[in-house]
């Protein structure tokens, strides 16, 4: 069965001012799916994973070259709503990031600034997101206090439940459990397993185990490049490049 692809990146180069960090990233991610992007420190991974929602716009003397296709239209192109772009392409950063608001507005709020007004719909929201991001019965009593007083992994789960509220398309994670213990990092490990069946996922992991368990496709990256891009059974057991096999068993990284 053919898997439709709802990104699609050609030839994709992107300069911090002199230093060329991605180098004709050309690659496909598959609908529905895990992608996880891997590869040592500094390689590009998450300059790539911020290409998808055009974060990088933020930072001075960026350049791109090259076409990011989501939907099968260009993202890069000027007539572009990026507002619109980072409510489809949704992201959770490495660490967890709650206002400082109760657990109840952190989840409203981006529902609230695309014009969701009446109570009764924000209530749905909360509670619908919350329970996808498998919080619900947690916070459920406490929906009024300050996420702030959440634990570690429930603080990374409200982010995405906050990403959740406004039904992206994609959800990219940078690193998400890096700041976790093991059990809390199992949790999101589960989430993003659920994740998949409603969203396109794709998570930036230093941890090659995480990778392999959680994702469906792995990209390796190296020095800005991708070096290889495929099933993550294949990429783990059978790589085609020697320079992808020497990293997931060690010998450099």
């Amino acid at each position: 069965m053919t898997t439709e692809t709802i990104i699609q990146t050609e030839n994709l180069n992107l300069w911090y001012g002199e230093s060329h960090a991605l180098q004709t990233v050309s690659m496909g991610i598959p609908k529905n799916r895990v992608t996880a992007l891997i590869g040592p420190s500094g390689c590009g991974k998450s300059t790539l994973l911020r290409c998808f929602n055009r974060l990088n716009d933020l930072i001075d003397h960026v350049k791109i070259t090259g076409t990011i296709l989501l939907d099968n239209e260009d993202i890069q192109c000027s007539a572009t709503d990026v507002v619109m772009l980072r409510k489809k392409v949704g992201m959770v950063f490495q660490k967890p990031n709650p206002f400082p608001k109760s657990i109840y507005e952190n989840i409203a709020y981006g529902p609230r600034v695309h014009g969701v007004k009446e109570k009764s719909e924000l209530d749905a929201i909360v509670e619908r997101s919350l329970r996808r991001a498998a919080l619900w019965d947690e916070v459920k009593d406490r929906l009024h206090d300050s996420a702030l007083g959440l634990s570690g992994g429930q603080q990374q789960r409200l982010c995405i439940a906050r990403t959740l509220a406004v039904e992206p398309e994609v959800i990219l994670m940078d690193e998400p459990c890096s700041a976790l213990d093991p059990i809390a990092t199992a949790k999101i490990e589960n989430l993003i397993d659920m994740l998949k069946q409603q969203y396109t996922v794709i998570i930036v992991t230093h941890n090659m185990q995480q990778a392999a368990r959680v994702s469906d496709f792995t990209g390796f990256m190296y020095l800005g490049k991708l070096i290889e891009c495929g099933k993550t059974v294949q990429i783990f057991e059978h790589p085609k490049e020697e320079l992808t096999e020497n990293y997931i068993t060690g010998r450099f990284g």
